[in-house]
C-alpha cells in the first residue's frame, strides 16, 4: 500500500528532517548500484559484471579479455567478452551512475539560502544579512527520497535487462558465425568433390567419352556449387563481423579463432510446466515497470498532500544601520549604530492554480503505469508460450533432419559412388546428388543453428535475477496487482 502525505503529516516531517539536517551528507554504493546486473548475470550466465571506472578496472577486464582470446572461442567466453568489453552496457552503467547521484542529492535536506547586502553613502551605511529556509521542501524531504529510492531501483533493473540482453545477442552473434562458417566449410568440402568429376568429365569430353551435353551439364552443376560457396563464405564473414561487433574488439582482437561446427542439440527437450509463471516472477521488464510504478504512485500522493501550498518558506534576518552626523554642539561627527533583527515568511496563495494540473497531471501518469506494467505482463505470458513452441519445434526440426535426411542421403551418396565405380553412371548423376548433398547439409546445420537460437530465445524469455538479490531491492513483478495511492 501506498503511503500518502497529508498536510497533517508535515509537521511531523519536517521535524524528522530537522533532526538529521546537520548530519547528512551524500552516500553512494562501493559498486555504484551494479549488484543487480552483476547478480543477474551470475544467475543466468554464470559469470560476473563489472563496471569499469578505473584504471584497475580497466587493465583487470583487458588482461582477463586478452586470456580469453588465446584460445578457440567458446559460448561462454564470447559472452563473458561481450559483458566486459561492450562499451554499450559500461555506458548503461553510466547512466546508473547518474540514477545514483540523483537519489542521494534528493536523500539531503534543502540547502538553505543565504544573502548578505552592504549599501553605503555619505552620511552611513547599512549592512544586512539573511538565511531563507524552504519549509515545504523540507517537509516533503522523506517523501521525495522514497520516491528517488524507488527510480533508482527502476534504474538498477533496467541496467540488469541490458545486461541479459546483451548477454543472449553475445550468444545469439556466436550461433550464427559458427553455423555460417560449419555451412561454408560444408560446401567447400563438396566443392572440391564437384570440381574433381568436372575435371574428370572434362578429360572424357577431350578424348570423345563425353558428349557437349553432358559436359555443360557437369560443368553448370560445379559452377553452382562454386557460387553457393562464395555466398556462403560471405555470410560466415558477415556473421563473424556481427560477432566482433556485439563482443566490442577492434585492432588484433578481431584474429579470434571459432570452432569449426556447433554442438549437437541434445537428445530431448526442456520440459517447462510452470513456464508463464516463471516468466511472469522473473522478467525484469515487470520489475522495472513495478519499481516505476511505486515511484509514480508515491509521487501522486506527494502532489495531492501539496496541491495547495507550491512555496513556504520562513527567513530571519539581522540589519546593522550605521549613520554619521556632525554634532552641532561639539562640531565633530559621530557615529550612530541601528541593530534591527526579526523574520519573515513568504507562502504562495492559490488564487488562479488549485494545484488541480498537476494532480490530474501525476495520475495520469500512474494510469499510464498501471496499463504499460498490465500490457507488459500479458506479452511476457504471450512470448513465453511462443518462444517455448518455437523452441520445441526447432529441436524436433533439426532432430529429424539428422536422424532420417542426413542417414538417407548418406545412402544415396554412397550408392551413387558405388555405381559410378562400376561405370553404371556418368558423372553428371554424381555432381547432381552433390548438389543436393549441399543443400541437404547446410540445411541441417541452419536446423542445428536455429535450435540454439531458439534455445537461446527461450533462456530470454523467463531470465531474471536470483530471488535473493530481488528481495534485496523490492517487490518481485509478480504481485501486479496495484492500488490506487
Amino acid at each position: 500500500m501506498t503511503r500518502v502525505l497529508s498536510p497533517a503529516h508535515l509537521h511531523l516531517a519536517a521535524a524528522a528532517g530537522l533532526s538529521v539536517l546537520l548530519s547528512s551528507c551524500a552516500s553512494f554504493s562501493p559498486d555504484g548500484g551494479v549488484t543487480v546486473a552483476a547478480q543477474a548475470a551470475r544467475h543466468q550466465f554464470g559469470m560476473d559484471v563489472v563496471a569499469l571506472r578505473s584504471d584497475e578496472d580497466f587493465d583487470w577486464a583487458k588482461s582477463r579479455m586478452a586470456q580469453l582470446l588465446r584460445r578457440p572461442l567458446t559460448i561462454d567466453s564470447a559472452v563473458e567478452i561481450a559483458l566486459l568489453n561492450n562499451r554499450g552496457l559500461q555506458s548503461t552503467f553510466n547512466r546508473l551512475g547518474v540514477a545514483e547521484a540523483i537519489m542521494a542529492r534528493e536523500k539531503l535536506p534543502p540547502n538553505p539560502t543565504f544573502s548578505f547586502s552592504r549599501l553605503a553613502g555619505p552620511l552611513g551605511s547599512e549592512v544586512e544579512g539573511a538565511i531563507v529556509a524552504n519549509i515545504l521542501a523540507l517537509a516533503t524531504w522523506p517523501a521525495r527520497a522514497e520516491i528517488a529510492e524507488d527510480r533508482f531501483r527502476a534504474a538498477q533493473f533496467e541496467a540488469a535487462a541490458e545486461t541479459l540482453r546483451l548477454g543472449y545477442e553475445a550468444r545469439r552473434a556466436y550461433f550464427r558465425a559458427v553455423g555460417a562458417r560449419e555451412i561454408a566449410n560444408s560446401i567447400g568440402e563438396v566443392n572440391q568433390s564437384t570440381q574433381a568429376v568436372a575435371a574428370l568429365a572434362r578429360r572424357l569430353g577431350e578424348t570423345g567419352a563425353a558428349s557437349r551435353l553432358d559436359q555443360a551439364k557437369d560443368q553448370l552443376s560445379s559452377a553452382e556449387t562454386a557460387t553457393r560457396l562464395a555466398s556462403a563464405r560471405l555470410q560466415a564473414s558477415n556473421e563473424r563481423e556481427r560477432l566482433i561487433r556485439v563482443l566490442g574488439l577492434w585492432g588484433m582482437e578481431v584474429n579470434f579463432v571459432l570452432p569449426n561446427v556447433l554442438s549437437p542439440p541434445p537428445s530431448r527437450p526442456r520440459s517447462l510446466p510452470y513456464l508463464e509463471q516463471d516468466a511472469i516472477d522473473r522478467r525484469i521488464e515487470l520489475r522495472t515497470a513495478h519499481a516505476e510504478l511505486s515511484a509514480l504512485a508515491k509521487t501522486l500522493g506527494l502532489i495531492e498532500a501539496t496541491r495547495f501550498i507550491n512555496l513556504f518558506e520562513l527567513s530571519g534576518g539581522h540589519k546593522v544601520k550605521i549613520e554619521s552626523l556632525p554634532n552641532p554642539e561639539s562640531g565633530l561627527t559621530e557615529t550612530t549604530r541601528f541593530r534591527f533583527s526579526g523574520g519573515a515568511a513568504a507562502i504562495q496563495i492559490p488564487i488562479f492554480d488549485f494545484g488541480e494540473t498537476k494532480v490530474r497531471e501525476a495520475e495520469q501518469s500512474w494510469l499510464e503505469a498501471v496499463n504499460r506494467l498490465t500490457k507488459k505482463a500479458v506479452d511476457v505470458r504471450s512470448q513465453a508460450r511462443q518462444t517455448y513452441r518455437n523452441y520445441r519445434y526447432a529441436h524436433e526440426i533439426a532432430q529429424f533432419r539428422k536422424r532420417e535426411i542426413l542417414a538417407l542421403q548418406a545412402i544415396v551418396s554412397e550408392e551413387m559412388l558405388r555405381r559410378y565405380n562400376g561405370m553404371l553412371v556418368d558423372a553428371f548423376p554424381l555432381l547432381e546428388n552433390a548438389r543436393k548433398r549441399v543443400l541437404l547439409q547446410a540445411a541441417a546445420i541452419e536446423a542445428k543453428r536455429d535450435y540454439w537460437l531458439a534455445e537461446t530465445d527461450l533462456r530470454a524469455a523467463i531470465s531474471g535475477p536470483a530471488e535473493a538479490i530481488v528481495g534485496m531491492v523490492g517487490d518481485g513483478a509478480a504481485e501486479l496487482g496495484v492500488e490506487r495511492p
